[in-house]
Formats: structure tokens, sequence, C-alpha cells
């Protein structure tokens, strides 16, 4: 433990210690899955995104509404080099340990979520270079002119580059493979809440930011959070009906009456910015999973054709979300630039049609597969899956269901160890670029981290690529257009449907659903 890491914990304790116990008003919150890092660089996705956001900032933010609003930078422009944006940051910005925030905090930042164990480093595959103008400045070069680059940096939050470096954390914790750093237990944000302990997986306290440059701007009415992550839905709600929590995320779709209808509790609804869906493996020559031996069954076009019309999507709605979701045919929700109502169609369910698939393409008796499930991360996530193995069993598909918590399935994924998996997608760029860069481009160093299905086309790749330069939005829509229209005919991968948010608060929370599903209690206020 180093010097400037005890020097943090002191002065953050101290901090929170100033905080005046008449004005307190803690927030307890649960959700069903964890933060699975506190590296800020180390892995995209979203509990662990809403938890950083508490105490890391990016330059720009996304409010409760999702629109862009100003955070560590108070305005941004292109250059007269169209290939150049400048931002120019907020003065006076301290960080949790009394550092001064400057442009070296952000080209460290920025530069450190490029490398490559950075889960960020598609968001910044356009970028040249991150240089500093003088301490309030910076400007960002990319390849070409990018004007989508603000929407890009709503998630990149900066760390005190002193800070990082003494501590060991010059890059972002490799997670995929174990890795591990200083960084991923200790924070030194500039957010409005400091980190005063945790316990992974068990408990999470934050106290507010005293110092916070937002005070006055935001109604910082939160001085304390509790948030301890609760798997099981049943004990979630029944901790919110008891009162041990205030606000709850992820309320199960079976209980959503219940707490909608309790006396002092009521319930926000919201569709989500996020789309559930399998991915299959299908660029291997034979899988690891499979009963079929020397080749990969997926890798036939008529076998994902089977697959995709023997999963009953109104049923799912129906059963399993208790009309609580919007089937899709497309990995992208109607937030999306991009998105239209031809691509959002689903495939009639049809077993028939499906067999008869099967058989053309020589497995009219099916084989076996193993289906690779998340069980705290998605909304019935396990549910959905095992909907999903009955389903394709009435085609002679045998599916066995490895379902785990979110921190053993998804290095499955980008690992490259899974041949048949469920994944949701967020989409914080609201552009369909962003889908592209991380699920359809090939993999490389800069894109592709979470393409499982080994699908890989030099052409779409540099479709792909040409989105970051192309400023003709009429131009960069169609190209995007012909994209999805690919991925939908080879069937890339198997859409099941948007997510419905539901969370369930005390009465006396005024406090909105956000599209990404990220709660920023900076914006919380409670009723009188």
């Amino acid at each position: 433990m180093t010097k400037t890491f005890l020097k943090l914990t002191a002065a953050s304790l101290a901090l929170c210690a100033g905080l005046s116990a008449a004005n307190a008003e803690t927030l307890r919150w649960a959700r069903a899955g964890d933060s699975l890092t506190l590296d800020p660089h180390a892995q995209n996705e979203g509990p662990t995104h809403a938890l950083a956001h508490q105490m890391y900032e990016p330059l720009l933010q996304r409010d409760m509404e999702a629109k862009i609003i100003p955070a560590l930078a108070t305005s941004w422009e292109p250059t007269e080099d169209p290939n150049v944006w400048e931002f120019k940051l907020r003065e006076g910005v301290k960080f949790h340990g009394g550092q001064d925030f400057t442009a070296d905090d952000v080209v460290f930042s920025l530069k450190r979520a490029m490398m490559p164990t950075s889960a960020m480093k598609e968001l910044l595959a356009s970028v040249k270079d991150v240089r500093k103008v003088d301490d309030l400045t910076v400007q960002i070069e990319t390849t070409g002119p990018n004007p989508l680059l603000p929407n890009n940096l709503t998630n990149l939050f900066i760390m005190d580059a002193d800070w990082t470096l003494e501590n060991g954390c010059e890059a972002p914790q490799d997670i995929a493979n174990g890795g591990d750093n200083p960084c991923v237990r200790s924070v030194n944000g500039t957010g409005a809440f400091v980190l005063d302990s945790r316990k992974q997986d068990s408990k999470t306290v934050l106290k507010q930011n005293e110092n916070y440059w937002g005070k006055g701007e935001f109604p910082m009415e939160v001085t304390e959070i509790i948030y301890t992550p609760i798997q099981e839905g049943a004990t979630r709600v029944a901790a919110l009906l008891s009162g041990e929590v205030d606000l709850i995320q992820d309320v199960p779709v079976q209980d959503l009456a219940r707490v909608g209808e309790t006396d002092g509790l009521k319930l926000n609804t919201a569709p989500q910015n996020r789309t559930i869906f399998f991915g299959m493996n299908l660029g291997a020559d034979d899988l690891a999973s499979d009963t079929v031996d020397g080749k990969n069954p997926l890798a036939d076009k008529r076998v994902r054709e089977a697959m995709n019309i023997a999963i009953n999507r109104d049923a799912i709605k129906k059963v399993v979300m208790r009309e609580q979701s919007a089937p899709t045919g497309v990995i992208m929700p109607p937030f999306v630039n991009g998105w239209t109502e031809a691509l959002d169609a689903y495939p009639e369910y049809d077993v028939a049609k499906a067999k008869a698939l099967m058989e053309e393409a020589g497995y009219g008796d099916g084989f076996g597969l193993t289906l690779n499930c998340p069980n705290d991360r998605y909304i019935n996530d396990e549910a959905i899956c095992q909907a999903a193995v009955g389903m394709l069993g009435q085609i002679g598909i045998k599916v066995n269901l490895d379902a785990k918590p979110k921190a053993q399935h998804f290095p499955l994924i980008t690992n490259r160890e899974t041949d048949f998996y469920m994944l949701g997608w967020g989409v914080p760029t609201f552009d369909s670029e962003y889908i592209f860069n991380f699920l359809v481009h090939t993999t490389t160093d800069k894109y592709g981290s979470w393409n499982g299905t080994g699908y890989s086309d030099a052409g779409i790749d540099a479709k792909i690529q040409s989105l970051a330069s192309e400023t003709d939005a009429e131009v960069r829509n169609a190209t995007i257009g012909e994209i999805w229209d690919t991925a939908k005919a080879e069937t890339l991968y198997l859409p099941i449907h948007n997510q419905v948010l539901n969370w369930g608060m005390k009465d006396n929370v005024d406090f909105p659903v956000q599209p990404e599903d990220q709660p920023h209690f900076k914006f919380l206020t409670f009723k009188k």
C-alpha cells in the first residue's frame, strides 16, 4: 500500500466525518449483481459502470433522461482541423485525495483506456492521439473527422494520473485472464461520492464528497449510499418490503404488482436501451461443447436460421417476462440510430420449418450443445435460457444449460471459450457503430472484443471503420443499413427482446428510471 493511497484513505475518512448527521440522508440501494471491478477501464458492463459513475467522472455524461451534459469538460467543439476535437476542462476540480484535476489526467486516462487490456478501447478505436494544450485544454485527434466522438466518452472515466501510477495501475486490470491491481479495490475519482468501504459481492459504502464541484448544480440530497448486491429476486423484494433497503433495481417481473400496490412503495418503469440475445460460435472449424465430431453445425446458416425460428419470443414475453419485454429481430433497441421497424421485425415461430432446415443441413437427428448463461445479470436471464433449452429441444438440439454468475460467465465470451451464449448489449453512444465495433467487426487489437461468434468479413470491417469518419449523415446511415442487412441475412445472433426496466423504491424517493439503467444518485431527491 503506497503512501499516496494511505493519504487518500485518511483524507476520505476525514472528509466523510465532517458531514452533519442532522442533515444526512442515507440511501440503501440493492440490485441483482455487484460491480465486477473498481478499475474504471477494465470492464464494459452496466452495473460496473453504474457504481463507477458515483465516484469517477467522464468528460461528458448522460443525465437521468440520457441527455449528454457537461461533466469534467465544460465545452467541446471541432477545431479548424476536422480531425481534431478540443475540450475545455472544468477549473478547480479536486480528486478525492486532494489532487488537482488537470489535462494531464485526461491524457493519461484516455490513453490508458486505449491499452490492450482495456474493455473500453473500441470506443476510442478512431483516436490517433490525445494531447494537452494547457492545464485546462485537451485535444483529441482522430484518423478522420469523427462527428460522434463526444457520444463515445460518456463512460470513459478520468483517473488521477500520479495516484494511478504510484499504485501500480498503469494498465487496466486484465479481468478476462484473472488479472489484478490495487485499483480494483480502491478509488481516487472526482465524483459526487467517496469510497468508504467495500466487500466484493457483499456491501459497498459511499460517503458524499464534501468538496464536490457539482454542489449547487445537482440536488446532492444523498449523503451516504449503502449498496448491497442481492442475487435472489425474492430476497431483494423482501428487503424492499421490509424497509431494509430504499431502492432496488431488477424488480422481478412476478413481483411488480406486489411492489406497486404496497403502501409506502412505488414502481417506476421505462424501456431500457438494451437488447438480450444469444451468440453462436460460427467461425470455428469444430466446436468444443457439441456432439458433432469434426465439423461445426453452427457454421451452417440453415442451422442458425432453424434456431432463430424455433425460439418463440412471444411465449418468452408472456410466460417468462410477464409481458415486460419487447420481442425483437435485431440486436439493437429503438433508441439507437440505425433502428427501423423492418429490422426490428422478428421471424415467425415455426417448428416445422425449423425441422426442415435442420434436415436439409444434415442434422435431422439433431445434436448436443452447451448454452452458457448468466444468472445474476439480466432480467430473468436463467429463466430465458431454460425456455430456450426447451424450444431448441423441439428441433432436436439437445442443449445442456450451464448458468453461472456474470463474473464467471463474461470471460467465457471474451476468451472465446463458449460456443453458444447469452449476452445483453446496451448502447451508450445511441448509435449502431458501437454495436458493430464490439460485436460484428473481426476481433483485432482495437475491435471485436465481444464478438464471440468468430464472424469475420473484411468488407464489413471496412464499412464499420468508415463510420467513424463519415460526415455525410445520409451516406453514413446507408452504410449502417447495409451492415445490418448483412448481419441479419447471416443470422449472426439470435435476438430475443429489448428489456423493460423496473425500479422499486420508497414513495418518498423522487427518482426516474434512467434508460441505461444507471442511477446517478447526485440527481436523487427526497420528498419532504
